[in-house]
């Protein structure tokens, strides 16, 4: 369906199918002569994480590769240049900025803008629902609970003829929040899926040692083996493997994290998603295919599809209705620049342990999974007071599954609590004891999650005290924050706390 068209009355046969980095799967091609755009800008513009830019330019040639004589290839230094004048048809991008590409585009020849895909929902479909919702919050959980209703996802028809959820309930999440097994280094659950690199990926290598070479660009992290896939086969291998080998694992420490198991049972199957290799309901599907097989507990099986057609949906869909206005966010006016330690992704200017692995994490592969980017990354970051746009961008740029949809409402909304509360109902941060408690980095830590002044105080232990009083006007309407700032005024060392935080230095 047509979701907008410019200057469609020029619409010729030489019309082409445009295909973005994140639109390289089959439900992007209808069949006909595609083009390609492999652009320097956005690697020129940004400090893309050195994996990252590989993974894209190898996803882009591989696809071009496939599709042979249906392909051409179009290099150049942006994006105007390359694709100006041409008469293109296109699904509907997933930013902004190539959104207001387009509609440049079409001011001199003609571009058709079809509806969005690669989500569980539509764009119209999240318009028709959040209509019923009428004046009352917007919440991920509803629009969830309505998603597996439309979709008959994990849902079974009574004798009655009505909808139920699988297990009589529709979130299990309670039972997915086990710290790490105790007595193991690692989960001890099957591999994860690893691509082999190829040919293309040489090729890409080489070209992004001339581009560092010549000056032309500059890259954070690692270079390395391509981790994650770069086409559809590769992808529904993982996704295989995933359903197959790891899923009966996912859910029970899905919110744990451990220094020597850095996939743990996550099914790294994000950057492919975003790629556009997988549709996340046919990931969704196989997920629910497995369970109904037998050998996988409800609650990984829930907890992994909420993850895929809740939580990715969702935030999709609060970029567009929340508007720009969500990026430029700052409700606690935090304005501190990024640490040298994260710009550089050097963990040698970091202390605490906690720190210093997902930091090295991010370094070597460009990807950390969720507990490590919210309750590490993001609970520093809003304790410390870190620019949240800054943050924001970061994420997008260090990670290989970073984008400019997925990291506002999970970095601003959520981790930042910049929006004042339109992604999330309270700040997602804590103090070491729940660091100590969900995964294994203290151990060994010079600081302790039990201290929270002098020279062995953590330093989530003592931020997290230090953010709750510096911000408790803004909070104290905040219902879930009631028992937190009710501490607050049983703290001996409040004092202390405040005079250490302010001239704390070292992380």
């Amino acid at each position: 369906m047509t979701h907008l068209t410019l200057r469609l009355d020029r619409m010729t046969n030489s019309a082409v199918r445009l295909l973005f980095a994140d639109q390289l799967g089959p439900h992007f091609d209808d069949g006909g002569q595609v083009l390609i755009p492999e652009v320097l800008s956005p690697l020129i513009s940004r400090r893309y994480h050195r994996q990252k830019a590989h993974l894209i330019l190898s996803a882009l040639r591989h696809r071009a590769q496939e599709l042979g004589g249906r392909a051409e290839l179009v290099r150049g230094d942006s994006y105007h240049e390359v694709l100006k004048g041409r008469d293109l048809s296109v699904v509907n991008p997933t930013s902004r900025g190539l959104r207001s590409l387009l509609a440049d585009l079409g001011k001199t020849a003609a571009v058709e803008v079809l509806a969005a895909r690669g989500f569980a929902a539509t764009e119209a479909e999240f318009a028709d629902w959040r209509q019923t919702q009428g004046s009352k919050r917007l919440l991920m959980e509803n629009f969830y609970r309505d998603r597996r209703v439309k979709t008959g996802v994990l849902m079974n028809t009574t004798a009655t003829g009505e909808l139920s959820p699988e297990g009589g309930k529709f979130n299990f999440d309670h039972e997915n929040r086990q710290p790490p097994p105790k007595g193991q280094l690692t989960l001890g659950v099957a591999s994860a899926w690893y691509p082999v690199e190829d040919e293309i990926d040489q090729e890409v290598r080489l070209y992004l040692d001339q581009l560092e070479a010549d000056g032309k660009v500059s890259f954070i992290g690692k270079d390395g083996p391509r981790l994650f896939p770069a086409t559809r086969k590769e992808a529904l291998l993982a996704l295989d493997n995933f359903v197959s080998n790891r899923l009966a694992t996912f859910g029970a420490h899905e919110d744990a994290a451990m220094k020597e198991d850095w996939a743990m049972s996550h099914s790294l199957l994000s950057p492919a998603m975003n790629l556009g290799l997988l549709d996340p309901m046919e990931v969704v599907q196989a997920a629910e295919r497995a369970y109904r097989a037998g050998g996988i507990e409800l609650a990984s099986a829930e907890g992994f599809i909420r993850q895929v057609m809740g939580w990715r949906d969702w935030v999709w869909h609060l970029y567009w209705h929340l508007g720009d206005r969500f990026e430029t966010a700052n409700y606690f006016q935090h304005e501190k620049p990024l640490p040298e330690a994260f710009q550089e992704l050097d963990p040698g200017l970091l202390e605490s342990s906690c720190l210093q692995q997902v930091i090295v994490e991010i370094r070597d592969r460009g990807w950390t999974h969720h507990i490590n980017r919210l309750m590490v990354l993001g609970s520093f970051g809003v304790q410390r007071e870190l620019d949240p746009q800054a943050l924001n961008d970061w994420f997008i740029d260090a990670f290989v599954d970073g984008t400019p949809w997925v990291m506002p409402a999970n970095v601003i909304g959520m981790s930042q609590y910049a929006d004042g509360g339109l992604t999330a109902t309270k700040p997602y941060t804590s103090g070491g004891a729940y660091v100590n408690k969900m995964t294994d980095y203290c151990k060994g830590c010079q600081f302790s999650p039990t201290v929270r002044v002098g020279e062995k105080a953590c330093h989530f232990s003592a931020g997290y005290w230090n953010f709750l009083d510096k911000n408790k006007d803004l909070l104290k309407g905040n219902y879930r924050m009631a028992q937190p700032l009710a501490g607050l005024g049983r703290l001996s060392d409040l004092a202390e706390i405040r005079s250490q935080e302010a001239n704390r230095n070292q992380f």
